[in-house]
């Protein structure tokens, strides 16, 4: 267990968060990003893989937003297997014992449910459905949200499904042997586990997720619970979020030895991702597919599969690697590889974190094939806002109705 984030408190009176979270699997922050921008605070973020820990550690000590998060938030670099509150949450412990904790969050790892995967659900060693469970019957959160890819929801995992949702609020369901169980449940009310598309929320990416939510008995009784809806009518295509970054990126050379040809490469990017676009208008947009971070076993990153790499060659980009950054570039005069090849430029970091509806201002630590990964295998922060939203409806509810018990 290593502690992050050991700053010294900020100065003057920081305004608290009206709710609280703790997040398990915490990433590169994409959920947290999300979970903040939607009212927030983090008691603590958990994370095992230490260039993930290396950016959320970077960004809180940076970003002004996050200052409340520099006094009270642990950052740990832990397996969520060992991860004990009670032992290990020294800035937020006494504020986790006097309010109890609002939501408890992870997005909980994909590959046992993968499509891209052997699909090997509760068999899979890497399978934290069971210690997310442990932990939600030891804090008890008031909302209860997980987040997964959209196999989990396929028929081949009805019964782990009906384990889980048996789990936290009671029922049955049929164990490995096939044996009917029941179980007493943990007190809560599954409302929602259903599927989002991250391009009804702005993000310029097929990415559907699939997310639970559910509430304390005693929080939700009879509120009823709304599923997020879409935010965008039409989804953002690659086109009209990568424009000014691809233009930040080809435009040093326009006055250059290489203008002719970084004029022409620009030119015939912009041409085919609007192209694309054009085409599909009112079909989902000139929109990304999927990407993936991959794992550790496999060699550096690319923009997913043979499917993946065409799709993004339609919209004018390669797909064969990630570029380096503006100054690495140039620095080591690698245009000719990632911006003026025929079949298109390669993103940057920055440009693959665009796409998964990163903001801006956010940075990424390690070499790039980590920071790649780290982008690849994030929640989008804009669906995982909606979803925080709509849970934050529910709990201020509760505490206008004055009957939940705090």
């Amino acid at each position: 267990m290593t502690r992050m984030n050991e700053t010294a408190p900020v100065s003057g009176k920081l305004k608290e968060p009206a709710y609280t979270s703790i997040e398990i699997c915490a990433g590169a922050g994409g959920q947290a990003i999300g979970l903040h921008q939607a009212g927030f605070g983090h008691l603590a973020l958990v994370e095992i893989d230490s260039y993930a820990v290396g950016t959320l550690d970077a960004n809180l000590k940076k970003q002004e937003s996050w200052a409340w998060e520099r006094d009270h938030c642990d950052l740990l670099s832990a397996d969520v297997t060992t991860f004990d509150p009670a032992e290990d949450l020294e800035k937020s412990g006494k504020l986790l014992a006097e309010r109890g904790l609002d939501l408890l969050a992870g997005g909980v790892p994909c590959p046992p449910f993968s499509h891209a995967g052997k699909q090997l659900g509760r068999d899979d060693e890497r399978d934290l459905f069971p210690r997310m469970l442990q932990l939600v019957e030891l804090l008890k959160p008031r909302a209860v949200m997980i987040e997964n890819v959209r196999g989990i929801m396929d028929p081949k995992f009805s019964d782990y499904r009906d384990f889980i949702k048996a789990r936290l609020q009671g029922g049955s369901y049929r164990d490995e042997g096939g044996q009917l169980v029941t179980d007493r449940g943990l007190g809560y009310t599954v409302s929602k586990w259903d599927i989002l598309e991250a391009s009804d929320f702005g993000v310029p990416q097929l990415r559907p997720r699939a997310i639970l939510v559910a509430f304390r008995d005693d929080v939700i009784e009879d509120i009823k619970y709304e599923w997020p809806t879409a935010t965008h009518e039409e989804p953002v295509s690659v086109a009209e979020r990568l424009q000014p970054s691809m233009l930040e990126r080809y435009e040093p050379y326009f006055d250059s030895e290489y203008a002719k040809t970084a004029r022409e490469a620009y030119n015939r990017w912009l041409g085919k991702a609007q192209k694309r676009d054009a085409e599909l208008k009112g079909k989902g947009g000139g929109i990304a597919p999927t990407l993936v971070g991959g794992s550790k076993k496999h060699g550096g990153a690319d923009l997913g599969p043979s499917r993946a790499k065409a799709a993004w060659k339609l919209l004018g980009v390669s797909g064969m690697g990630v570029a380096n950054d503006i100054a690495t570039c140039r620095e080591r005069k690698t245009e000719g590889r990632d911006l003026f090849r025929p079949e298109g430029p390669m993103l940057t970091v920055k440009q693959a974190a665009i796409i998964q509806g990163f903001p801006s201002e956010w940075e990424f630590s390690g070499g790039k094939t980590a920071q790649y990964r780290q982008v690849g295998n994030a929640f989008p922060p804009p669906v995982a806002k909606a979803v925080g939203e709509s849970i934050i409806d529910v709990l201020k509810a509760a505490r206008e109705r004055g009957q939940e018990k705090y």
